[in-house]
């Protein structure tokens, strides 16, 4: 069984990482320059996003994938939009077209949704759309630790703005894929990931989050930006303030406590990731389909890695997702 717990909707065959041009992108075009939210719009064309799912299907078949875990395009889920209302209904619009597509495979696909954060409300406006997610039978949820899309604005992980959805995805057994979306500064969507992804992981490290909620399930993806390959020196400093008196968790202890994805593509790389968190808290993930990266074939990758045993193996390409989405 290989279940791989990272990959983003396909609109139609032929869309492509850009999403351009399709249906479900010409419902926000409309909502925009309408500035009207007051009713769901017209959802997708059904008949596009069975196509798109059709593709990614045989996209699965090709490298022997039999389950995949389908979440929105972080990049487009507007969470900087200045109208809450419109982006509430954008991403009710984003999730419903996941399900579809869910529904469909049921067996080959299960849909993880998107969060209607807004940057600069409270996170508490999200619980409604979790509610229905959780009644729709989706598995997980992403979570966009900088809805403020490179301002800047956002509280980090640790803040106790975050800790009421903590509350809520502890209580649920949602597990949150932590997944960037857009950025407007200096950095391209790809580079704000990697700083999104080591903030948060030091963030959550250092922090009280799993003292508060020691039942809350993170998985953070590609690998988990910079931490593992960066651990010495981060290390370095959590022991020196250590040996000052300071009251700072084990660096190590705390990676431990969060889930990773194997959106690497390259060995040398997973080996370190994997000797760093270790192979029960990797789980197997390629953004095929997403990122459209030609080297997403992962699991001939892992295999070739040296001292896996079967057991650890076994645990990267289906039994750790199983362990995290208890809802598989």
């Amino acid at each position: 069984m290989i279940i791989d717990s990272h990959a983003h909707s396909v609109a139609g065959r032929g869309e492509g990482p850009a999403v351009a041009g399709n249906s479900l992108m010409a419902r926000w075009t409309t909502m925009e320059a309408s500035g009207r939210a007051d009713s769901k719009p017209q959802p997708a064309d059904p008949a596009e996003l069975l196509d798109g799912v059709a593709f990614q299907l045989e996209l699965m078949d090709e490298v022997g994938t039999d389950i995949q875990l389908t979440s929105p395009r972080p990049f487009v889920l507007k969470h900087s939009h200045s109208s809450s209302r419109l982006v509430h209904r954008w991403i009710e619009l984003n999730n419903d077209a996941i399900e579809l597509q869910a529904n469909a495979h049921p067996d080959r696909i299960k849909p993880v949704g998107a969060l209607p954060q807004v940057s600069g409300r409270p996170i508490s406006e999200t619980f409604d759309e979790i509610d229905r997610l959780a009644e729709s039978g989706f598995i997980g949820v992403i979570l966009n630790p900088d809805p403020s899309e490179g301002a800047g604005t956002a509280p980090l992980l640790e803040d106790e703005y975050w800790f009421p959805l903590y509350e809520k995805l502890s209580a649920l057994d949602l597990p949150a894929l932590l997944h960037p979306a857009a950025c407007y500064g200096r950095e391209t969507y790809s580079e704000h990931f990697i700083s999104e992804e080591s903030l948060a992981i030091l963030s959550l490290t250092r922090g009280k989050v799993f003292d508060h909620f020691p039942d809350l399930k993170i998985v953070v993806p590609h690998g988990g930006g910079s931490i593992p390959y960066q651990f010495g020196r981060w290390n370095a400093a959590t022991m020196k303030a250590q040996r000052d008196g300071a009251d700072v968790p084990d660096l190590a202890e705390g990676l431990r406590k969060l889930w990773y994805d194997t959106c690497l593509y390259t060995a040398d790389a997973l080996e370190l990731l994997i000797k760093v968190v270790g192979a029960d808290r990797v789980l197997f993930g390629t953004e095929r389909p997403g990122s459209g990266n030609p080297l997403d074939d992962l699991k001939p990758v892992i295999e070739s890695l040296p001292g896996l045993t079967d057991s650890d193996l076994k645990g990267i390409f289906a039994e750790n997702a199983r362990t995290v989405y208890s809802r598989l």
